[in-house]
């Protein structure tokens, strides 16, 4: 069975880290799975972990009144899950549920805060692996939006 510090290794978003820092965080990290319809994450709720999705799919959803739980994007092997626990009020902001049988690598988020305060060098770079993430996941939004709203026409285009 693989260690923790060897799981962080192969996947993709800590690849390039120094082996030293990957194995100052392995300990923050244990495996866990999720069985089908399990919620990694509940909006409103403590952020208090980052996943590292090794394999099945997760739905990260928003919850619309009169309509339910609407499904934003669907992460995969290889990509992650929660930066909520990097900046307060260190609340979920979506749910996240398990579409399949879900195998992660769960990363306490407390012990990396602890440890990206004692090594910032490690925290920079994790900083900016997040950012470029939630850059491409914005970017992912917004053509997910021009899609549903791009080609229609103006709502009233007789108006005045």
């Amino acid at each position: 069975m693989k260690t923790i510090a060897e799981r962080l290794q192969e996947h993709g978003f800590f690849q390039g880290l120094p082996r030293e820092q990957q194995n100052f965080i392995a300990g923050c990290g244990e495996n866990s799975v999720f069985q089908s319809g399990d919620y990694l994450a509940r909006e409103g709720e403590p952020a208090d972990y980052f996943f590292l999705i090794r394999s099945g799919r997760v739905a990260v959803e928003t919850f619309v009144p009169n309509h339910g739980a609407l499904c934003l994007q669907t992460l995969e092997g290889g990509d992650i899950f929660g930066w909520s626990w990097l900046f307060p009020p260190y609340e979920w902001t979506f749910d996240a549920r398990a579409q399949d049988t879900v195998h992660a690598i769960r990363l306490n988020g407390k012990c990396l805060r602890e440890k990206c305060e004692a090594e910032p060098a490690l925290g920079f770079e994790l900083l900016k692996r997040f950012a470029r993430i939630t850059t491409a996941r914005l970017k992912e939004a917004r053509i997910q939006l021009l899609d549903l709203y791009g080609d229609r026409p103006p709502a009233n285009p007789g108006a005045t």
